[in-house]
């Protein structure tokens, strides 16, 4: 009774620690972004990317003798930018702002997400003066937890529907692998896990509160040691004695034919003359 109790209170010290560590990580960043629409395939898009959230990814571009810095946050502020998403700065840390979380899109695909961010800073020249746009293409890489921004192009040569697009590689987008453990496996991965509960508890309660040495630490030992000599007996009894065994004893039939009667011997001769 003791050792169970010593093993439920461990199994519940260790839940305990399981759901504080789970509620720890338990998020939901992503509800910052704001969707143009309510559908559930952009909330689940938005919600593959959540692992991804509060942390800034940033990638420098050279153009020309000019240097780019964009510095980029799932449904979080960047750059000390209030709603900014994706900021650009210049080698002077002058901030633009490429796209906003409040307007947001989410595409979710087979092993990828496109997360658009609206509502930028409008262009000075380019693209009628329209207000900037940024798409991040989030590609499924199950080695990498998040990879570095890369800048693909900023496609502004054009009247409008002007945007920056970005690439970047993760394992949150990846399709979940289907188990390919049979119901057999799961029972066996189960016994097994049972019988090293059962030895490594039985062990610690002998050695710890019975004090025992040796192999009588072995929980139950004098009930396995029976059990394998009645093995042990049973298997030879079984397989391997058969040829040793004396013939069971045969039934012989009366005869039926008389008997011989035998001579009566007389005793006349020792009779005294």
């Amino acid at each position: 009774m003791t050792a169970f109790r010593i093993m439920s209170l461990v199994v519940a010290v260790a839940f305990q620690l399981m759901l504080l560590v789970g509620g720890g990580q338990a998020s939901n960043n992503t509800k910052n972004c704001k969707l143009g629409t309510e559908f559930e395939k952009e909330h689940a898009a938005l919600q593959l990317l959540e692992p991804l959230t509060n942390t800034t990814y940033s990638v420098t571009e050279k153009v020309g003798e000019d240097s780019y810095t964009y510095l980029f946050q799932v449904c979080g502020d960047v750059g000390g930018e209030k709603g900014g998403g994706l900021v650009q700065k210049d080698k002077n840390q002058k901030t633009v702002v490429i796209g906003r979380y409040n307007t947001t899109q989410a595409v979710a695909g087979s092993d990828w997400v496109m997360l658009t961010y609206g509502h930028g800073e409008k262009y000075d020249e380019h693209c009628s003066k329209e207000k900037r746009r940024a798409i991040i293409m989030i590609s499924c890489n199950r080695n990498v937890a998040a990879g570095p921004l890369k800048v693909v192009l900023e496609n502004r040569e054009r009247a409008e529907d002007c945007f920056y697009l970005f690439e970047m590689d993760s394992s949150a987008v990846c399709p979940v692998l289907s188990s390919k453990l049979s119901a057999g496996s799961v029972l066996l991965i189960i016994g097994f896990c049972c019988v090293a509960v059962y030895l490594i508890g039985g062990f610690l309660y002998m050695r710890l509160v019975v004090g025992a040495k040796g192999v009588e630490q072995f929980p139950h030992y004098a009930f396995w040691s029976e059990f394998g000599n009645l093995t042990a007996d049973g298997c030879d009894f079984v397989c391997r004695s058969r040829g040793n065994r004396q013939a069971p004893p045969t039934y012989t039939g009366v005869a039926t034919e008389p008997l011989e009667e035998e001579p009566e011997e007389r005793d006349d001769h020792l009779l005294p003359m």
